[in-house]
């Protein structure tokens, strides 16, 4: 019998070194993305033992990248990511652009030709998707404004990383002599970003007239046969179906395929089950992804060319940030998000390895080159965590900075306040998600009244009941806080998900009224006692209260049995 496997081999290989690897990793209180990583340099070519075969690792890791950027679909809507356009687009142009000339730069020193440094900086300006969406994930701020305005980013990355990958051929013809390469000329390479962008239009538009209907259909079809496994499988085909057939009939990448495919199910009653049945598959595969990077990594060369991997980790952790956290605070927004945006693109990953290979094989790039980006890419993945940690212990000064920075702004330029809301005795809303809209529905039909506040304004226009008063504005920010008329209110009621935040508001208010009543949410213990510390009477953990109304139902329905 045959046991030449290398399918097999790959995941069982890879899955067991992570597992052994990332467990380690948790039990040295570091992150299991290292032991993942680890796990892909020992299963890689460059050490001894075991190896596993690196084009099917990236095969499979392209499957995590789907589905996870399909889960991060079905949190978001097309009001969402048309909402952080204006800082979304100019902001990646503007961060790939800095980002592009410092590898040029670099590039330059080491010696290289202008072709090369052009496709090295490219590689290095460019976000990995599953590092950025895996750290938002666990902070469990993918639908708040910051998650929103680092998913819009991503998008606009991606999308330009499409557009040069099938332009970078065309201009190969410019910087090569060779007699195999056709001179292509202006016209013809305007001619293929036409088509290009026509492409991605195409598929944008039939996603949103053709899949907007058939997707939802198809899955609320399978649901009343009452099937789980068919619908296990609907939800992994339309997955998997349409980020292949966006990657082969309109050439955009599979994880723009993807995210799209999950922002139509998004408008779906049936896009919490769809998240959930696509959960295990997608972290086990977003585990491979991890591997197969592992996998490219050569060891040597942080031996070979220590200044030079120095300088490469540079740009992509600190020259990006730099850049990203200058854009985020130019269009007004506060230093967190700043901040937090900053961190998130501080790595690369998946567009900056397929865009090198691009770059050797057409001979414009060095493979010294190719060698730096795959160390920057896992360098960079490894200290990412960091950032984030260091983030999490700063916020606290950070956000009293910020808040000093805005008063200090005020006096030199001072801004119209808001109008304080004539309300008394009211409730105060914060945030308008899912939530939020509940608890102002079911206030509003008990005939109390209303104030919400909202910084999304789509969010705040599907309030159309007549007594609740709406206010645009971060609640975070003193001016809109002072808006709500605290003193006179009688409720706090703050549904927002980013503990932070609430901690911010749950503190202000609670010094402006200290008679008021205030209930947040909260999804662990930790921040259970972290808004408790900041002044909130009521503290609501989802899961806790799930499994306190479980009780309650068994309890109460033997009640009267025993009785009788």
């Amino acid at each position: 019998m045959d046991h030449a496997t290398p399918l097999i081999a790959t995941i069982v290989g890879g899955l067991a070194l992570a597992f052994i690897l990332g467990t380690l990793a948790h039990r040295l209180r570091i992150s299991p993305l290292v032991g993942y990583l680890l796990a892909g340099v020992l299963a890689g070519p460059f050490t001894p033992g075991f190896v596993a075969d690196q084009a099917l690792a990236l095969e499979l890791a392209e499957i995590g990248v789907i589905l996870l950027m399909f889960g991060v679909g079905l949190h978001f809507s097309l009001k969402d990511l048309l909402s952080v356009k204006a800082i979304a687009i100019p902001g990646a142009i503007a961060q790939i652009a800095f980002a592009t000339l410092l590898g040029m730069a670099l590039a330059w020193t080491l010696g290289w030709s202008v072709d090369a440094g052009l496709v090295f900086g490219l590689a290095l300006s460019v976000a990995s998707t599953v590092v950025l969406l895996r750290a938002l994930q666990e902070r469990r701020i993918v639908s708040t404004e910051q998650g929103r305005i680092a998913v819009g980013w991503l998008i606009v990355e991606d999308l330009a990383m499409v557009l040069t990958l099938v332009l970078l051929p065309a201009f190969a013809g410019f910087f090569t002599d060779t007699p195999d390469t056709e001179a292509m000329s202006t016209g013809t390479i305007a001619l293929t970003l036409l088509v290009t962008l026509g492409k991605v239009a195409a598929f944008v538009a039939v996603m949103l007239v053709i899949g907007r209907r058939v997707i939802p259909w198809i899955l609320h079809y399978i649901a009343h046969t009452g099937s789980r496994e068919l619908f296990r499988l609907a939800v992994l085909v339309i997955a998997l179906g349409i980020a292949y057939g966006a990657a082969i009939i309109f050439g955009v990448s599979f994880a723009l395929g993807a995210f799209f495919a999950g922002m139509i199910l998004s408008e779906s009653q049936l896009s919490q089950r769809a998240a959930e049945e696509t959960l295990p598959l997608r972290d086990a595969f977003a585990v491979l992804f991890f591997v197969s990077v592992g996998m490219l990594f050569n060891p040597s060369i942080l031996i070979n060319d220590p200044l030079a991997v120095i300088a490469t980790l540079a740009i992509i952790v600190l020259g990006k940030s730099v850049a990203a956290f200058a854009i985020v605070r130019a269009f007004g927004h506060p230093l967190p998000t700043a901040l937090t945006i900053s961190a998130s693109l501080a790595q690369i990953g998946e567009f900056s390895f397929i865009l090198a290979t691009l770059g050797v094989g057409l001979g414009l790039l060095p493979e010294r080159g190719r060698d730096l980006i795959l160390a920057g890419a896992i360098l960079s993945i490894l200290v990412n965590p960091l950032f984030f940690i260091a983030l999490d212990k700063l916020k606290p000064w950070l956000a009293r900075l910020d808040h000093e920075g805005d008063d200090t702004e005020d006096k030199v330029a001072p801004k119209p306040a808001l109008p304080i809301t004539s309300l008394t005795g009211h409730a105060i809303i914060i945030g308008m998600g899912r939530v939020g809209h509940i608890v102002a529905e079911e206030l509003a039909r008990a005939g109390t009244p209303i104030l919400c506040v909202e910084d999304n304004a789509e969010l705040a226009a599907k309030l159309v009941d007549p007594n609740i008063e709406i206010l645009i504005g971060n609640a975070a920010k003193p001016e809109v806080l002072t808006a709500t008329n605290l003193a006179a209110a009688r409720w706090l009621i703050v549904a927002i998900p980013n503990s932070f935040e609430a901690s911010q508001i749950v503190q202000q208010a609670r010094k402006a009224n200290p008679m008021l009543s205030i209930a947040a949410r909260a999804h662990s213990d930790a921040e259970v006692t972290f808004l408790d510390r900041h002044g909130a009477d009521l503290i609501i953990m989802g899961e806790r209260e799930i499994a306190r109304g479980m009780v309650e139902h068994v309890l109460g329905s033997a009640a009267p049995n025993n009785a009788a």
